[in-house]
Protein backbone atom coordinates (compact mmCIF):
# COMPACT_ATOMS: atom_id res chain seq x y z
CA UNK A 1 0.00 0.00 0.00
CA UNK A 2 1.22 3.76 -0.64
CA UNK A 3 1.82 6.02 1.87
CA UNK A 4 -0.75 8.18 1.71
CA UNK A 5 -3.10 5.42 1.30
CA UNK A 6 -1.82 4.19 5.11
CA UNK A 7 -2.21 8.01 6.23
CA UNK A 8 -5.67 7.99 5.02
CA UNK A 9 -6.71 4.44 6.44
CA UNK A 10 -5.30 5.42 10.12
CA UNK A 11 -7.56 8.82 9.53
CA UNK A 12 -10.56 6.44 9.18
CA UNK A 13 -9.54 4.03 12.38
CA UNK A 14 -8.71 6.71 14.73
CA UNK A 15 -11.91 8.44 13.39
CA UNK A 16 -13.79 5.61 13.80
CA UNK A 17 -12.57 4.99 17.19
CA UNK A 18 -13.64 8.39 18.25
CA UNK A 19 -17.03 8.00 16.73
CA UNK A 20 -17.66 4.93 18.14
CA UNK A 21 -18.94 6.06 21.60
CA UNK A 22 -21.33 9.51 20.50
CA UNK A 23 -24.88 9.45 20.76
CA UNK A 24 -26.62 9.17 17.36
CA UNK A 25 -29.65 8.21 15.56
CA UNK A 26 -30.07 4.69 14.99
CA UNK A 27 -29.26 3.44 11.39
CA UNK A 28 -28.91 -0.22 12.24
CA UNK A 29 -31.00 -1.99 14.58
CA UNK A 30 -29.91 -3.68 16.92
CA UNK A 31 -31.41 -5.03 20.64
CA UNK A 32 -29.77 -5.81 23.67
CA UNK A 33 -27.84 -8.63 24.39
CA UNK A 34 -30.12 -9.22 26.93
CA UNK A 35 -33.58 -10.34 26.98
CA UNK A 36 -36.17 -10.42 29.81
CA UNK A 37 -38.56 -12.80 30.41
CA UNK A 38 -40.80 -12.83 33.42
CA UNK A 39 -42.63 -15.97 32.47
CA UNK A 40 -43.05 -19.15 34.10
CA UNK A 41 -39.52 -21.12 33.86
CA UNK A 42 -41.05 -24.42 34.70
CA UNK A 43 -40.85 -27.30 32.21
CA UNK A 44 -44.38 -28.31 31.60
CA UNK A 45 -45.44 -31.86 30.31
CA UNK A 46 -47.07 -30.17 27.09
CA UNK A 47 -43.84 -28.65 25.66
CA UNK A 48 -45.70 -25.48 24.40
CA UNK A 49 -49.07 -25.54 26.40
CA UNK A 50 -51.48 -24.40 24.61
CA UNK A 51 -50.01 -21.43 22.92
CA UNK A 52 -51.14 -22.72 19.41
CA UNK A 53 -54.76 -23.62 20.53
CA UNK A 54 -57.55 -21.40 19.07
CA UNK A 55 -59.47 -19.03 21.74
CA UNK A 56 -56.11 -19.64 23.97
CA UNK A 57 -55.55 -16.88 25.95
CA UNK A 58 -52.35 -16.78 24.38
CA UNK A 59 -53.87 -15.82 21.37
CA UNK A 60 -56.36 -13.70 22.77
CA UNK A 61 -55.00 -10.85 20.85
CA UNK A 62 -53.46 -10.38 17.18
CA UNK A 63 -50.10 -11.68 16.56
CA UNK A 64 -49.81 -8.41 14.75
CA UNK A 65 -49.42 -6.90 18.38
CA UNK A 66 -46.02 -8.92 18.47
CA UNK A 67 -44.21 -6.77 15.93
CA UNK A 68 -42.73 -3.12 16.27
CA UNK A 69 -41.98 -1.37 12.82
CA UNK A 70 -39.97 2.26 12.19
CA UNK A 71 -40.15 4.33 9.38
CA UNK A 72 -37.69 7.13 8.67
CA UNK A 73 -36.91 9.66 6.93
CA UNK A 74 -32.95 11.19 7.37
CA UNK A 75 -30.99 13.67 5.71
CA UNK A 76 -27.01 14.17 6.49
CA UNK A 77 -24.45 16.20 5.14
CA UNK A 78 -21.53 17.95 5.36
CA UNK A 79 -21.74 21.83 5.57
CA UNK A 80 -18.59 23.41 6.09
CA UNK A 81 -17.11 24.44 2.60
CA UNK A 82 -13.12 24.32 3.44
CA UNK A 83 -9.36 23.03 2.64
CA UNK A 84 -7.12 20.70 4.16
CA UNK A 85 -3.10 21.54 3.89
CA UNK A 86 -2.28 17.31 4.16
CA UNK A 87 1.19 17.86 3.37
CA UNK A 88 3.42 20.84 2.21
CA UNK A 89 1.57 22.22 -1.07
CA UNK A 90 -1.16 19.50 -1.10
CA UNK A 91 -4.63 20.69 0.02
CA UNK A 92 -7.39 18.18 0.24
CA UNK A 93 -10.89 19.99 -0.85
CA UNK A 94 -13.92 19.23 1.50
CA UNK A 95 -17.41 20.63 -0.34
CA UNK A 96 -20.15 21.24 1.84
CA UNK A 97 -22.80 18.48 0.01
CA UNK A 98 -25.34 16.42 1.11
CA UNK A 99 -24.28 12.63 1.94
CA UNK A 100 -27.40 10.71 3.27
CA UNK A 101 -30.99 10.63 2.05
CA UNK A 102 -32.27 7.34 2.53
CA UNK A 103 -35.69 6.00 4.06
CA UNK A 104 -35.30 3.36 5.83
CA UNK A 105 -37.76 0.72 7.62
CA UNK A 106 -36.65 -1.10 11.20
CA UNK A 107 -38.84 -4.26 12.32
CA UNK A 108 -38.91 -5.90 15.15
CA UNK A 109 -40.54 -8.87 16.55
CA UNK A 110 -40.92 -10.19 20.49
CA UNK A 111 -43.22 -13.00 21.02
CA UNK A 112 -43.14 -15.07 24.45
CA UNK A 113 -45.22 -17.40 22.44
CA UNK A 114 -45.26 -19.93 25.82
CA UNK A 115 -44.08 -20.53 29.37
CA UNK A 116 -40.12 -20.65 29.26
CA UNK A 117 -40.34 -19.78 25.41
CA UNK A 118 -39.25 -16.45 24.08
CA UNK A 119 -38.83 -15.85 20.12
CA UNK A 120 -36.73 -12.53 18.97
CA UNK A 121 -36.46 -11.22 15.30
CA UNK A 122 -35.32 -7.57 13.71
CA UNK A 123 -34.94 -6.66 10.31
CA UNK A 124 -34.36 -3.13 8.27
CA UNK A 125 -34.74 -2.32 4.90
CA UNK A 126 -32.97 0.70 3.38
CA UNK A 127 -34.20 2.73 0.00
CA UNK A 128 -31.07 5.23 -0.89
CA UNK A 129 -32.59 8.36 -2.39
CA UNK A 130 -31.27 10.89 -4.73
CA UNK A 131 -28.19 12.48 -4.04
CA UNK A 132 -27.50 9.90 -1.03
CA UNK A 133 -23.92 8.35 -1.63
CA UNK A 134 -25.14 5.00 -2.06
CA UNK A 135 -27.25 6.51 -4.79
CA UNK A 136 -24.52 7.94 -6.55
CA UNK A 137 -22.19 4.75 -6.01
CA UNK A 138 -24.90 2.74 -8.12
CA UNK A 139 -24.59 5.50 -11.20
CA UNK A 140 -27.64 7.60 -9.68
CA UNK A 141 -29.81 4.93 -9.81
CA UNK A 142 -32.24 4.38 -6.30
CA UNK A 143 -30.89 1.21 -4.57
CA UNK A 144 -32.77 -1.01 -2.02
CA UNK A 145 -31.29 -2.90 0.63
CA UNK A 146 -32.23 -5.03 3.46
CA UNK A 147 -30.71 -7.25 5.64
CA UNK A 148 -31.91 -9.66 8.86
CA UNK A 149 -30.57 -8.82 12.15
CA UNK A 150 -31.58 -10.59 15.23
CA UNK A 151 -33.02 -13.98 15.28
CA UNK A 152 -32.95 -16.07 17.86
CA UNK A 153 -35.23 -19.14 20.31
CA UNK A 154 -34.55 -18.63 23.39
CA UNK A 155 -35.63 -21.76 26.63
CA UNK A 156 -35.84 -20.89 29.81
CA UNK A 157 -36.21 -23.64 32.53
CA UNK A 158 -35.35 -23.56 36.40
CA UNK A 159 -31.91 -22.02 36.39
CA UNK A 160 -30.86 -21.97 32.96
CA UNK A 161 -31.54 -20.32 29.80
CA UNK A 162 -30.54 -21.54 25.91
CA UNK A 163 -30.65 -19.26 23.42
CA UNK A 164 -29.70 -20.16 19.35
CA UNK A 165 -29.87 -18.18 16.52
CA UNK A 166 -28.55 -14.63 15.46
CA UNK A 167 -27.50 -12.23 18.77
CA UNK A 168 -24.75 -10.48 20.33
CA UNK A 169 -22.72 -10.84 23.76
CA UNK A 170 -21.75 -7.98 25.45
CA UNK A 171 -18.71 -8.31 28.11
CA UNK A 172 -17.51 -5.01 29.19
CA UNK A 173 -18.46 -3.00 31.94
CA UNK A 174 -17.41 0.53 30.56
CA UNK A 175 -20.62 1.95 28.32
CA UNK A 176 -19.47 2.65 24.23
CA UNK A 177 -15.58 1.94 24.73
CA UNK A 178 -14.65 -1.02 26.72
CA UNK A 179 -11.70 -3.45 25.44
CA UNK A 180 -13.27 -6.60 26.53
CA UNK A 181 -16.30 -5.78 23.17
CA UNK A 182 -14.38 -7.30 20.67
CA UNK A 183 -16.84 -10.76 20.66
CA UNK A 184 -19.61 -9.33 17.69
CA UNK A 185 -18.02 -7.62 14.70
CA UNK A 186 -19.46 -3.91 14.05
CA UNK A 187 -20.20 -2.10 10.81
CA UNK A 188 -20.00 1.91 10.54
CA UNK A 189 -21.09 3.10 7.36
CA UNK A 190 -21.28 7.06 7.51
CA UNK A 191 -21.44 9.50 10.09
CA UNK A 192 -25.16 8.37 11.40
CA UNK A 193 -24.34 5.35 12.67
CA UNK A 194 -21.55 6.40 15.55
CA UNK A 195 -22.63 4.55 18.90
CA UNK A 196 -20.87 1.28 18.85
CA UNK A 197 -24.21 0.17 20.80
CA UNK A 198 -25.55 0.56 17.56
CA UNK A 199 -23.24 -0.26 14.94
CA UNK A 200 -23.20 -4.34 16.50
CA UNK A 201 -24.11 -6.92 13.93
CA UNK A 202 -25.37 -10.02 15.26
CA UNK A 203 -23.94 -13.12 14.75
CA UNK A 204 -25.08 -17.37 14.67
CA UNK A 205 -24.39 -17.91 18.23
CA UNK A 206 -25.59 -21.11 20.80
CA UNK A 207 -25.38 -18.67 24.53
CA UNK A 208 -26.32 -20.97 28.12
CA UNK A 209 -26.66 -18.73 30.83
CA UNK A 210 -26.78 -21.03 34.67
CA UNK A 211 -28.36 -18.28 37.03
CA UNK A 212 -27.12 -19.44 41.00
CA UNK A 213 -27.90 -18.43 43.94
CA UNK A 214 -24.44 -16.95 44.67
CA UNK A 215 -23.31 -16.60 41.28
CA UNK A 216 -23.31 -16.56 37.52
CA UNK A 217 -22.19 -18.67 34.48
CA UNK A 218 -22.86 -17.60 30.85
CA UNK A 219 -21.22 -19.42 27.65
CA UNK A 220 -21.15 -19.14 24.02
CA UNK A 221 -20.55 -20.90 20.70
CA UNK A 222 -20.27 -18.82 17.86
CA UNK A 223 -21.12 -21.05 15.16
CA UNK A 224 -20.15 -19.06 11.62
CA UNK A 225 -17.39 -16.53 12.64
CA UNK A 226 -17.67 -13.01 10.64
CA UNK A 227 -15.85 -10.06 10.23
CA UNK A 228 -16.24 -6.42 10.23
CA UNK A 229 -17.37 -5.48 6.77
CA UNK A 230 -15.45 -2.84 4.41
CA UNK A 231 -16.75 0.82 4.23
CA UNK A 232 -18.90 0.81 1.24
CA UNK A 233 -18.10 2.38 -1.87
CA UNK A 234 -18.88 6.12 -1.70
CA UNK A 235 -19.34 6.66 1.44
CA UNK A 236 -16.92 9.41 3.79
CA UNK A 237 -14.81 6.29 5.39
CA UNK A 238 -14.15 4.93 2.17
CA UNK A 239 -10.63 5.02 0.86
CA UNK A 240 -10.21 3.40 -2.29
CA UNK A 241 -7.11 0.41 -1.69
CA UNK A 242 -4.90 -0.35 -4.01
CA UNK A 243 -6.22 -3.44 -4.83
CA UNK A 244 -10.18 -4.75 -4.51
CA UNK A 245 -10.74 -5.55 -0.81
CA UNK A 246 -12.62 -9.36 -0.80
CA UNK A 247 -14.37 -11.57 2.17
CA UNK A 248 -12.42 -14.31 3.83
CA UNK A 249 -12.45 -17.51 1.47
CA UNK A 250 -13.17 -20.11 4.10
CA UNK A 251 -13.27 -23.55 1.45
CA UNK A 252 -13.44 -26.56 3.56
CA UNK A 253 -11.68 -25.09 6.77
CA UNK A 254 -14.21 -24.57 9.86
CA UNK A 255 -14.11 -21.87 12.06
CA UNK A 256 -15.32 -21.53 15.58
CA UNK A 257 -15.37 -19.17 18.62
CA UNK A 258 -15.98 -19.87 22.02
CA UNK A 259 -16.14 -18.24 25.63
CA UNK A 260 -17.29 -18.79 28.88
CA UNK A 261 -18.03 -15.73 32.05
CA UNK A 262 -18.47 -15.98 35.54
CA UNK A 263 -20.36 -13.43 37.37
CA UNK A 264 -20.77 -12.98 41.02
CA UNK A 265 -22.91 -10.16 42.87
CA UNK A 266 -22.28 -8.41 45.85
CA UNK A 267 -24.16 -5.53 47.80
CA UNK A 268 -23.81 -2.36 45.53
CA UNK A 269 -21.14 -4.17 42.95
CA UNK A 270 -20.21 -6.94 40.42
CA UNK A 271 -17.10 -8.65 39.37
CA UNK A 272 -17.00 -10.85 35.79
CA UNK A 273 -14.08 -13.16 35.16
CA UNK A 274 -14.24 -14.38 31.12
CA UNK A 275 -11.91 -16.20 28.77
CA UNK A 276 -12.57 -16.73 25.10
CA UNK A 277 -11.26 -18.15 21.92
CA UNK A 278 -11.63 -15.82 18.99
CA UNK A 279 -10.78 -14.47 15.52
CA UNK A 280 -9.78 -10.58 15.38
CA UNK A 281 -12.80 -8.75 14.00
CA UNK A 282 -10.77 -7.24 11.05
CA UNK A 283 -9.54 -9.25 8.47
CA UNK A 284 -5.76 -8.75 7.20
CA UNK A 285 -5.84 -7.95 3.80
CA UNK A 286 -2.33 -8.80 1.78
CA UNK A 287 -0.99 -7.79 -1.45
CA UNK A 288 -1.90 -10.73 -4.27
CA UNK A 289 1.32 -12.22 -5.17
CA UNK A 290 1.48 -11.14 -8.87
CA UNK A 291 0.15 -7.77 -7.42
CA UNK A 292 -2.69 -8.15 -9.87
CA UNK A 293 -6.22 -9.12 -9.21
CA UNK A 294 -7.84 -9.02 -5.59
CA UNK A 295 -6.16 -8.58 -1.76
CA UNK A 296 -5.78 -11.54 -0.46
CA UNK A 297 -8.05 -11.91 3.14
CA UNK A 298 -6.27 -13.63 6.06
CA UNK A 299 -8.09 -14.45 9.74
CA UNK A 300 -5.97 -14.28 13.14
CA UNK A 301 -6.88 -16.40 15.96
CA UNK A 302 -6.22 -15.28 19.65
CA UNK A 303 -7.13 -15.65 23.06
CA UNK A 304 -8.70 -13.26 25.21
CA UNK A 305 -8.76 -13.02 29.11
CA UNK A 306 -10.26 -10.37 30.91
CA UNK A 307 -11.70 -9.13 34.20
CA UNK A 308 -14.71 -6.83 34.84
CA UNK A 309 -16.00 -5.11 37.60
CA UNK A 310 -18.53 -2.20 38.76
CA UNK A 311 -19.15 -0.34 41.65
CA UNK A 312 -22.82 1.56 42.54
CA UNK A 313 -21.76 4.36 45.59
CA UNK A 314 -25.30 6.32 46.06
CA UNK A 315 -25.67 7.77 42.64
CA UNK A 316 -23.09 7.10 41.30
CA UNK A 317 -21.82 3.80 38.99
CA UNK A 318 -18.55 2.75 38.74
CA UNK A 319 -16.93 0.94 36.16
CA UNK A 320 -13.41 -1.35 35.34
CA UNK A 321 -12.56 -3.52 32.35
CA UNK A 322 -9.15 -5.42 31.62
CA UNK A 323 -8.54 -6.93 28.43
CA UNK A 324 -5.32 -9.37 27.97
CA UNK A 325 -4.86 -10.44 24.27
CA UNK A 326 -2.85 -13.18 23.04
CA UNK A 327 -1.09 -13.51 19.93
CA UNK A 328 -3.04 -10.38 18.16
CA UNK A 329 -1.64 -9.20 14.76
CA UNK A 330 0.21 -6.02 15.99
CA UNK A 331 -0.95 -2.84 14.20
CA UNK A 332 -4.36 -4.53 13.20
CA UNK A 333 -7.32 -2.20 13.89
CA UNK A 334 -10.44 -3.59 15.08
CA UNK A 335 -12.56 -1.09 13.24
CA UNK A 336 -14.41 -1.45 9.90
CA UNK A 337 -13.28 0.46 7.36
CA UNK A 338 -9.86 0.17 7.79
CA UNK A 339 -8.90 -3.32 5.91
CA UNK A 340 -6.56 -1.44 3.23
CA UNK A 341 -4.22 -0.88 5.81
CA UNK A 342 -2.41 -4.60 5.63
CA UNK A 343 0.36 -4.93 8.14
CA UNK A 344 3.67 -4.77 6.78
CA UNK A 345 5.33 -6.17 10.20
CA UNK A 346 3.26 -9.09 9.94
CA UNK A 347 4.02 -9.50 13.70
CA UNK A 348 1.89 -11.18 16.47
CA UNK A 349 2.31 -9.94 20.01
CA UNK A 350 0.70 -9.52 22.98
CA UNK A 351 -1.38 -6.77 24.43
CA UNK A 352 -3.22 -5.39 27.69
CA UNK A 353 -5.48 -2.86 27.65
CA UNK A 354 -7.77 -1.49 30.37
CA UNK A 355 -11.01 1.00 30.30
CA UNK A 356 -12.32 2.64 33.05
CA UNK A 357 -14.71 5.82 33.96
CA UNK A 358 -18.35 6.99 35.83
CA UNK A 359 -21.79 7.06 35.36
CA UNK A 360 -23.20 9.66 37.35
CA UNK A 361 -27.14 10.16 37.87
CA UNK A 362 -27.31 13.78 38.60
CA UNK A 363 -31.21 13.41 39.02
CA UNK A 364 -34.36 11.96 37.35
CA UNK A 365 -34.13 14.08 34.28
CA UNK A 366 -29.75 14.55 33.96
CA UNK A 367 -27.05 11.90 33.99
CA UNK A 368 -23.29 12.09 33.09
CA UNK A 369 -20.35 9.22 32.19
CA UNK A 370 -16.46 9.48 31.62
CA UNK A 371 -14.71 6.42 29.94
CA UNK A 372 -11.24 6.03 29.06
CA UNK A 373 -9.65 3.30 27.07
CA UNK A 374 -5.79 2.26 26.89
CA UNK A 375 -4.01 -0.35 25.43
CA UNK A 376 -0.53 -1.20 24.33
CA UNK A 377 1.39 -3.88 22.83
CA UNK A 378 3.96 -6.02 25.16
CA UNK A 379 7.01 -6.12 23.95
CA UNK A 380 6.50 -3.93 21.15
CA UNK A 381 10.09 -3.10 19.41
CA UNK A 382 10.50 -7.22 19.43
CA UNK A 383 10.83 -8.87 16.55
CA UNK A 384 11.07 -6.00 14.17
CA UNK A 385 13.67 -5.88 11.79
CA UNK A 386 15.65 -2.38 11.11
CA UNK A 387 13.76 0.56 9.78
CA UNK A 388 10.47 -0.66 10.49
CA UNK A 389 8.38 0.26 13.00
CA UNK A 390 4.38 0.03 14.71
CA UNK A 391 1.99 2.64 14.35
CA UNK A 392 0.38 1.62 17.30
CA UNK A 393 3.43 2.10 19.54
CA UNK A 394 3.35 2.92 23.08
CA UNK A 395 0.26 3.56 24.97
CA UNK A 396 -3.01 4.81 22.48
CA UNK A 397 -6.46 5.04 23.08
CA UNK A 398 -9.22 7.57 23.59
CA UNK A 399 -11.60 9.36 26.10
CA UNK A 400 -15.45 10.47 26.12
CA UNK A 401 -17.61 12.64 28.03
CA UNK A 402 -21.37 11.86 27.50
CA UNK A 403 -24.14 14.40 29.18
CA UNK A 404 -27.70 13.82 28.76
CA UNK A 405 -30.85 16.06 29.94
CA UNK A 406 -34.63 15.18 29.46
CA UNK A 407 -37.20 17.86 29.56
CA UNK A 408 -40.69 18.33 28.73
CA UNK A 409 -41.66 15.58 30.63
CA UNK A 410 -39.41 12.89 28.48
CA UNK A 411 -40.39 14.46 25.21
CA UNK A 412 -37.36 16.23 24.79
CA UNK A 413 -33.67 14.90 25.12
CA UNK A 414 -30.60 16.67 24.73
CA UNK A 415 -27.80 14.99 24.80
CA UNK A 416 -23.85 16.41 24.04
CA UNK A 417 -20.37 14.42 23.41
CA UNK A 418 -16.39 15.10 23.92
CA UNK A 419 -14.38 12.67 23.02
CA UNK A 420 -10.75 12.77 21.76
CA UNK A 421 -7.74 10.52 21.82
CA UNK A 422 -4.99 10.15 24.80
CA UNK A 423 -2.41 12.29 22.77
CA UNK A 424 -4.52 15.31 23.28
CA UNK A 425 -4.27 15.90 19.26
CA UNK A 426 -7.97 15.60 18.37
CA UNK A 427 -11.71 16.28 19.22
CA UNK A 428 -14.77 15.10 18.59
CA UNK A 429 -18.02 17.43 19.88
CA UNK A 430 -21.41 16.36 19.36
CA UNK A 431 -24.84 18.36 19.98
CA UNK A 432 -27.78 16.15 19.75
CA UNK A 433 -31.89 16.75 20.28
CA UNK A 434 -34.72 14.19 19.68
CA UNK A 435 -38.35 15.62 20.01
CA UNK A 436 -41.35 13.45 20.65
CA UNK A 437 -44.24 14.32 19.09
CA UNK A 438 -46.62 11.93 20.40
CA UNK A 439 -47.06 8.29 20.33
CA UNK A 440 -46.24 7.55 16.70
CA UNK A 441 -44.01 10.88 15.34
CA UNK A 442 -40.29 11.82 16.63
CA UNK A 443 -38.17 14.04 14.91
CA UNK A 444 -34.34 14.59 15.69
CA UNK A 445 -31.49 16.50 14.67
CA UNK A 446 -27.29 16.75 15.90
CA UNK A 447 -24.43 18.29 14.95
CA UNK A 448 -20.84 17.33 14.84
CA UNK A 449 -17.92 19.48 14.65
CA UNK A 450 -14.14 18.07 14.34
CA UNK A 451 -10.94 19.47 15.02
CA UNK A 452 -7.51 18.39 15.00
CA UNK A 453 -3.60 19.45 14.66
CA UNK A 454 -1.11 17.75 12.07
CA UNK A 455 -0.19 15.21 14.42
CA UNK A 456 -3.44 13.74 14.44
CA UNK A 457 -4.19 11.40 11.30
CA UNK A 458 -8.00 13.27 11.73
CA UNK A 459 -6.38 16.16 9.96
CA UNK A 460 -8.34 14.81 7.03
CA UNK A 461 -11.84 15.49 8.64
CA UNK A 462 -10.17 18.77 10.65
CA UNK A 463 -12.84 21.65 10.48
CA UNK A 464 -15.65 19.68 9.10
CA UNK A 465 -19.03 20.40 10.83
CA UNK A 466 -21.92 17.95 10.19
CA UNK A 467 -25.49 18.43 10.09
CA UNK A 468 -28.47 15.39 9.86
CA UNK A 469 -32.34 15.75 10.91
CA UNK A 470 -34.10 12.65 11.16
CA UNK A 471 -37.97 12.00 11.10
CA UNK A 472 -39.76 8.99 12.93
CA UNK A 473 -43.09 7.39 12.08
CA UNK A 474 -43.51 3.97 14.95
CA UNK A 475 -46.13 1.68 15.29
Amino acid sequence: MIETKKIAGLAVATLLTVLNSANAQDDILVLDDDVPFNGDFTFDDDLFSSAFDEGSSANSSSWLDDFTVKISQQFSGQINTHGIEIAPGITLPREAELETNRLGANIRYQNAFAPGWFLQASAQIRIYLHDDYQFRAEGDSIDIESRGNEFFLQRSFNQHSIKLGRQTVVWGETSGNSVLDVINTTEFRDFNIIDIEDARLNQWMLVWDYFGEDSNFSSFVNLYPEFNPAAVRGSPFFFEPEFNLTDYERGSSMLIEAGTQWRKSFQGSDISIMAAYLYENQLRHEDPASLMGDAVAETNDFFLLGFSANRAIGKLLLNFDLAYSHDVLADSFSFPGTASLANPVNLKKDQIGTSFGFEYAISNEQSVSLGMQAQMLLDEDEGLLPGQSLINDGVFGSWLVRYSNTLMNSDLVISSTLQGDLAANSLLALLGADYTINDNWAIGGQIISITSNEESPLLFFAEDVRLSATLTYSF
